[in-house]
């Protein structure tokens, strides 16, 4: 196993861990509101993580190509979920608001670097 799969895989397994968490243990905690920003902010990671596995375990690109995306993906998911558990957590989005949004950029660009590196190795 690839040390990217390895990552993957544990990221994978936080997460899960993350929406036990949340499902079971801040329900009395969390507002309404707080509670579903927490639960975007796991919905979004595993999505990513998901991703990650399919890049890593089958798509036909390059390992350079699958090493950036997974450097990006996995920045953009400690930005963009990071800062939401962050602010769910007491940290004043004041000074953290730039992160999120940064995060879905990240996000955004390792769409479209998978999709230009799968584009491109199919077309050749």
């Amino acid at each position: 196993m690839n040390r990217n799969l390895l990552i993957v895989c544990l990221l994978g397994a936080i997460t899960i861990l993350l929406g036990a968490f949340g499902a079971h243990s801040l329900q009395k905690v969390l507002s309404a509101l707080e509670l579903k920003s927490f639960e975007t902010a796991v919905r979004y990671q595993m999505y990513h993580v998901l991703m990650l596995l399919f890049v890593n375990s089958f798509a036909k690109i390059s390992e350079r190509n699958k090493n950036r995306i997974t450097l990006i993906v996995l920045l953009g998911i400690g930005c963009f979920s990071g800062s939401i558990y962050a602010i769910t957590f007491g940290v004043s989005a004041k000074q953290i608001w730039f992160v999120t949004p940064l995060g879905g950029m990240l996000l955004f660009i390792g769409w479209i670097y998978l999709g230009f590196s799968l584009f491109r190795s199919y077309k050749m």
